[in-house]
């Protein structure tokens, strides 16, 4: 598996194959350390297996504290009571405000695009057209300018 596919969302994988983007802790160690210091490949490796295991712990506590509210789904409560079970409460201000950020920015695109589809003046049918066309253009400029092939 390569570190783009980020095996840990997957259903049913080992631990052997969770895993992170190699890359994206290396950088984020490097920036932590500045110019004037480096890390060897299995300092780097160590890390990396610690978020992991990190990662493992948290969602293992969240899906408890989910269960024992006899839900299905983990939200971000879930994930503070467990982090605050775990003894990382000092944390928790600062991942509220991230979460409430992140909220507001999820409004602010939903409520963008609501928007932007009341203030078209085209109907329902007349974008799916216009789609329609677009995807048909696309398709032919793929084929070299042919004309895509019709339904069969």
């Amino acid at each position: 598996m390569s570190d783009q596919e980020g095996a840990l969302g997957g259903s049913g994988a080992n631990d052997d194959e969770l895993s992170l983007p190699k890359a994206t802790v290396n950088k984020y160690v490097a920036e932590l350390l500045g110019p004037s210091m480096s890390a060897s490949k299995e300092t780097l490796q160590l890390i990396l297996d610690c978020c992991i295991e990190f990662i493992h712990l948290v969602s293992s506590e969240s899906n408890e504290v989910c269960e024992k509210e006899s839900r299905k789904t983990i939200s971000p409560d879930h994930v503070l009571t467990a982090l605050k079970a775990l003894g990382f409460e000092k944390y928790i201000p600062e991942l509220e405000e991230v979460l409430k950020d992140h909220k507001q920015i999820v409004k602010s695109d939903r409520d963008r695009k609501a928007a932007k589809m009341q203030d078209n003046d085209m109907t329902e049918e007349e974008l799916v057209a216009m789609q329609q066309s677009l995807f048909a253009q696309s398709v032919a400029r793929l084929n070299n300018g042919e004309p895509a092939p019709g339904p069969p």
